[in-house]
């Protein structure tokens, strides 16, 4: 009988640490995921179409990276506040007051149109190689010497309101594959080397943000390789002077196929 005894506790013993590890798996499973996307015209989808008529302006896109993710992973809440033509002080001032102490995952691309690189892309355009050169240093030296002490109060504000929060920073890709530039219409090569190499300056100064507050840095240049402007297969809208809003912007597939799954990558 006592050989019994044991037995059967040892039996209830197992089944109640079985039964606590399910009840902690599903309570687990069940955490609630309240999602809200912040940043410029790469979060809110400028360049996909099927823009939503309710955000007006902002121009935030059905197949955004942020709505896509949202549809596909069902979670709790989701907000965009992310916005076309938004810099820090934008998002300090209207889009961080979407987040809250239950906000569990942010994603946000922010920075570039602090830079002015939609100006510096419209002298590009344009105007002459000089001018062209010329615009990408004065962003250059701006990024340098100004855009960091921004982004620090935007992460930082992102982490007081929202302290609770998995925060996914997300960069922007190169827009030329150099390789081919030999054999592809519109600006010279040095226009494009220049714009290139002002769009790593720019990662490079998103990516020390992003380490430094904590924060998860998403790169999505690797992702868009060989899906550039000049490839055959591009996921970025080349220029066009009648739709400059769209220039230098990930089309419908590189929401997909370039910012989703980098971002879907980062969100767990």
């Amino acid at each position: 009988m006592r050989i019994l005894r044991v037995f059967f506790s040892a039996v209830i013993v197992v089944s109640t640490a079985a039964a606590s590890l399910v009840t902690a798996t599903a309570a687990s499973a069940a955490d609630p995921v309240n999602y809200v996307a912040l940043g410029d015209s790469y979060s809110s989808g400028v360049g996909a179409g099927d823009y939503i008529w309710a955000s007006g302006s902002c121009d935030r896109s059905a197949k955004a990276y942020p709505e896509q993710w949202a549809d596909a992973n069902s979670p709790t809440s989701f907000v965009s506040a992310a916005c076309s033509g938004a810099t820090t002080a934008d998002v300090l001032s209207s889009q961080v007051s979407a987040l809250s102490a239950s906000t569990t995952l942010v994603s946000i691309t922010i920075g570039g149109n602090d830079a002015g690189f939609s100006s510096v892309m419209e002298t590009c355009v344009l105007s002459s190689t000089s001018s062209c050169l010329n615009a990408v240093a004065a962003a250059e030296t701006f990024i340098g010497s100004q855009l960091r002490d921004r982004l620090d109060q935007v992460l930082q504000a992102i982490t007081a309101d929202a302290p609770n929060a998995k925060v996914v920073v997300l960069d922007y890709p190169q827009l030329y594959d150099m390789s081919k530039s030999g054999f592809c219409l519109g600006l010279s090569t040095s226009d494009r080397v220049a714009l290139n190499g002002g769009a790593d300056d720019l990662d490079a100064v998103i990516q020390l943000a992003a380490q430094d507050n904590h924060d998860t840095f998403a790169d999505v240049r690797q992702q868009f390789s060989g899906h550039e402007i000049c490839d055959s297969d591009s996921w970025l809208h080349s220029v066009d002077i009648f739709a400059i809003s769209s220039s230098y912007h990930p089309t419908a597939a590189g929401q997909d196929r370039g910012y989703l799954p980098v971002f879907a990558a980062n969100a767990d």
